[in-house]
């Protein structure tokens, strides 16, 4: 079995114990082109990892700010295919960040698991998080990412158990993203010391990094977190921002250049916060 990619290894161990800030955002929102600029907006306003989501049209873990976008980014004709073309755009001029693809196993069935481990690696993808893909059954698959240098990302849960946080920790590389809330994501108040007593249990059973994501909304909540979690990733309240700087140029008929550019630019600025307060 191979070692972990290196790409997200070598992102990780960079950090010197500071939190890795990890923005996860809708691929083809606010649109096909403005995709690898705002991945590249991103890292410049302090990201470490980028998780690129793969529009679905029934995300079942998604709240309704990642559903809206997914919505709009299927209607603009983002695909499997235009997400990883998206990935290889970005890595003609960055070739250190780690892009994790996430999304669900459907778009991976239809393109086929081995021709789409292939062209993942191609574009440049580091780690592959397939949200509806269990660990205990999935075993070909993850030799197929491991052969391709791609790790496999699992999430787990409040509701895990032991012997879930184990079968992930068995085959689980780059890291585990471990979903703070019960729910969708974007929902409501999160519980730090809760957070804090379950990332120890985990720890038990994983021996990669552990990434905490759904109800960070805001720089405290994310400054909490940091102190017990190996990363913060944040993604509904980036779409959010994004959402309401295009309602506004829209209102003022700017171009859809000029849309997306604002958009870019208010994710960036309000990322940037995020990370003074992580550092």
């Amino acid at each position: 079995m191979n070692a972990s990619n290196e790409r997200l290894s070598a992102a990780f161990a960079r950090l010197s114990g500071r939190t890795a800030l990890v923005p996860y955002i809708t691929s083809g929102d606010p649109s096909i082109a403005a995709t690898p600029k705002l991945m590249h907006a991103l890292v410049r306003a302090g990201a470490d990892i980028i998780e690129l989501g793969v529009p679905f049209s029934d995300p079942m873990a998604d709240g309704p700010v990642i559903q809206r976008a997914a919505e709009r980014a299927i209607a603009r004709g983002t695909g499997l295919r235009q997400v990883l073309e998206m990935v290889a755009q970005f890595r003609r001029e960055d070739t250190t960040t780690p892009v994790v693809l996430m999304g669900y196993a459907n778009p991976v069935e239809r393109m086929g698991q081995q021709t789409f481990v292939d062209a993942a690696r191609e574009a440049g993808v580091d780690g592959v998080l397939v949200v509806d893909y269990p660990p205990e059954e999935i075993s070909e698959f993850a030799a197929m990412l491991h052969a391709a240098r791609i790790d496999p990302i699992f999430l787990l849960a409040p509701t895990s158990t032991e012997a879930r946080m184990k079968a992930v920790g068995e085959v689980a590389r780059g890291y585990v993203y471990y979903v703070s809330l019960k729910g969708v994501t974007g929902a409501g108040h999160l519980d730090t010391d809760d957070v804090a007593r379950r990332l120890e249990v985990i720890r038990r059973h994983v021996s990669v990094p552990v990434g905490v994501g759904f109800g960070i909304r805001d720089p405290q909540s994310a400054q909490r977190l940091s102190q017990c979690a190996d990363a913060v990733v944040i993604g509904s309240k980036i779409i959010e921002i994004m959402e309401a700087a295009v309602k506004d140029a829209q209102q003022e008929g700017a171009s859809q250049q000029d849309i997306d550019q604002r958009a870019i630019q208010a994710a960036a600025d309000w990322l940037a916060g995020i990370r003074a307060v992580l550092d």
